[in-house]
């Protein structure tokens, strides 16, 4: 299956699911969580990363310790970075939904995060709003991280062909433009390792499986470790 095919079904695999869904727990939605491995040592100065998105990061149909920020946060420290993931992650939210948590979100992190992990906009894809105000609320997003003075890893999405041309430009050019707008970091397509091999699709045929997740760990973990600042 190429790439303009299954964006076509994944776009109708998530409408579908997003539906049944279960919802998030309320303090799970407003409180980062840290998964903490004792088994792995780690040295050096502790380097706190908030991974601030939706279903992708909260690891929809995977166990606790499966899901995105947690293998980060494994891979990281296997590398002797001491990393403490924040998993900020909440199914079904949009870039609106996003602007309007994170400060809550930031406020309730112990100290101001090192680095920041945005990755939404695939539910307003999903929804139909207009990429125009995906585009604002995004740009909300970074400036307000950017006026904390933290820097930010920009994980972009890509729409369906049958969105429409315009929409299709539209949408898939706002990543690398806000990400060159406020001096982001960016991953051109976070789903990338998984879009063409269903065996690392769950069976909505877009949320990764736990394998998913470790070859998108594998693929963005450089992107990730060269955005910490020095410490």
């Amino acid at each position: 299956m190429n790439c303009r095919s299954w964006l076509v079904a994944a776009a109708l695999a998530l409408t579908a699911c997003g539906s049944e869904a279960p919802p998030m727990p309320e303090e799970t939605a407003a409180e980062p969580r840290i998964l903490a491995d004792p088994a792995v040592p780690v040295v050096g100065e502790e380097r706190q990363i908030l991974a601030f998105g939706d279903s992708l990061f909260a690891g929809y149909g995977l166990a606790e310790d499966e899901g995105y920020p947690e293998r980060l946060q494994s891979a990281l420290r296997a590398r002797g970075i001491n990393a403490l993931v924040a998993d900020a992650g909440l199914s079904g939210d949009t870039t609106a939904g996003g602007h309007q948590r994170l400060d809550f979100v930031l406020d309730a992190m112990r100290r101001p995060p090192d680095l920041a992990l945005v990755e939404l906009g695939g539910n307003d894809l999903l929804r139909g709003l207009s990429p125009a105000e995906a585009r604002d609320n995004l740009s909300k997003i970074l400036a307000d991280l950017q006026k904390r003075g933290i820097p930010v890893v920009l994980y972009g999405m890509r729409a369906p062909p049958n969105a429409g041309p315009e929409y299709q430009q539209e949408f898939d050019a706002m990543y690398p433009a806000l990400a060159e707008q406020y001096g982001a970091t960016l991953v051109p397509f976070f789903l990338e390792p998984v879009y063409d091999k269903p065996e690392l699709r769950q069976a909505d045929r877009i949320h990764p499986t736990a394998q998913g997740i470790e070859d998108m760990v594998a693929a963005t973990i450089d992107t990730v470790a060269g955005a910490l600042p020095k410490s």
